[in-house]
């Protein structure tokens, strides 16, 4: 395999490029605002697998009906501190958006906000909706669904998705504690940016149709959990939270990201929002984790490494970079992005993995 050309945009023409896109597919402004808002923030901060790469699948969806354009969304509060989120099958990214502003709400009011959002379609990398919190002063977490492409331990054949897990903390430092991973050893998206580049993956990522570990991004079969069993237990968790806790489709029943694009995904994702206040002071609780940083920062590092990083500090520093110098894009995928076309009808009737035959 070899690398592709990758050609250097900066956010701002990253962003509208997106924007047009998904709106000629169908979309209305404000949802393509924030779908664009999504995907440029995470290529400016080096998570392609969320990023552009995803743009002409969006946009497939979108055109053949799978993302309601046209949603009715209502939320609906359990309790003082509980509530759904109905997304009526609408890009993900604006209803995981709206259900973190009502539990940001519910924490300034209550304490605690857990919002559960039922019937929204991929919402992209967590990190965006924690942010949301971090910048309120609030502790989150975050999960959701995704499809059945998982090989739990001891299994011949997928069962759960590789449903991440997110949590982020504010610090008096300045930028946030933000930590957000795949229950799997790689996320589904960094196989798709492989695929992009051309580039081989890992042997500890994914296991071919025939359960061998695999080099090859297009061979995959299925994806290995994180630590084996343990892995295994907190996908199992974050789905029971996200399918049978919100009543919507569960395990190897939840839908295919490509099978049918003009239906709706149904799925499943929660978050959890906490308000320091309501158990420590709010000024006590950011600077410790500020000293907790400066703490891991000193501490001396292990050989082969420069110095000790908290999770999200990565990004941090790849955004600035990409600030300066530009956000480096498959050529491939920009040159789509800057084309009159939608999309070239790529992925409906493909199976979990994008392949030609459905499992």
């Amino acid at each position: 395999m070899s690398s592709q050309e990758m050609v250097l945009v900066n956010k701002a023409e990253l962003h509208q490029l997106i924007k047009n896109k998904v709106m000629k597919a169908g979309l209305p402004e404000d949802h393509a605002q924030e779908v664009a808002n999504h995907l440029s923030y995470a290529d400016s901060r080096g998570v392609h697998s969320h990023g552009a790469v995803r743009v002409e699948y969006y946009s497939e969806r979108i055109a053949k009906g799978g993302s309601n354009a046209k949603p009715n969304f209502s939320f609906r509060k359990t309790g003082p501190c509980t509530g759904i989120y109905e997304g009526d099958n609408a890009v993900g990214m604006v209803v995981a958006k709206n259900g973190m502003l009502e539990a940001i709400k519910m924490a300034k009011e209550n304490g605690i906000g857990f919002v559960g959002m039922r019937e929204l379609g991929h919402c992209g990398t967590l990190s965006y909706f924690l942010r949301m919190a971090t910048d309120e002063n609030m502790i989150a977490m975050s999960m959701c669904q995704s499809d059945p492409m998982v090989v739990p331990y001891g299994s011949a054949e997928p069962y759960f998705g590789t449903n991440p897990i997110g949590f982020a903390a504010p610090s008096a430092g300045g930028s946030p504690i933000i930590f957000d991973m795949a229950t799997t050893v790689g996320a589904w998206g960094k196989i798709l940016d492989a695929r992009a580049k051309n580039n081989p993956i890992p042997d500890t990522w994914a296991v071919d149709r025939e359960g061998r570990p695999t080099t090859n991004p297009f061979d995959v079969g299925g994806l290995l959990a994180i630590a084996g069993p343990k892995g295994y237990g907190l996908m199992m968790m974050v789905d029971i939270l996200c399918g049978s806790l919100l009543g919507v489709p569960f395990g190897k029943h939840v839908s295919s990201m490509y099978a049918d694009l003009s239906a709706g995904r149904e799925l499943g994702q929660i978050h959890l929002v906490i308000n320091p206040e309501y158990f420590t002071s709010l000024h006590t609780f950011k600077n410790n984790m500020h000293s907790m940083v400066d703490e891991l920062h000193n501490l001396r590092p292990a050989l082969g490494f420069d110095k000790v990083l908290i999770p999200g500090e990565s990004s941090e520093k790849k955004a600035k970079d990409y600030e300066r110098n530009g956000i480096p894009i498959v050529k491939e995928i920009y040159d789509y992005l800057v084309s009159a076309d939608i999309h070239y009808n790529r992925y409906e009737g493909k199976s979990a993995f994008a392949s030609d035959t459905l499992d």
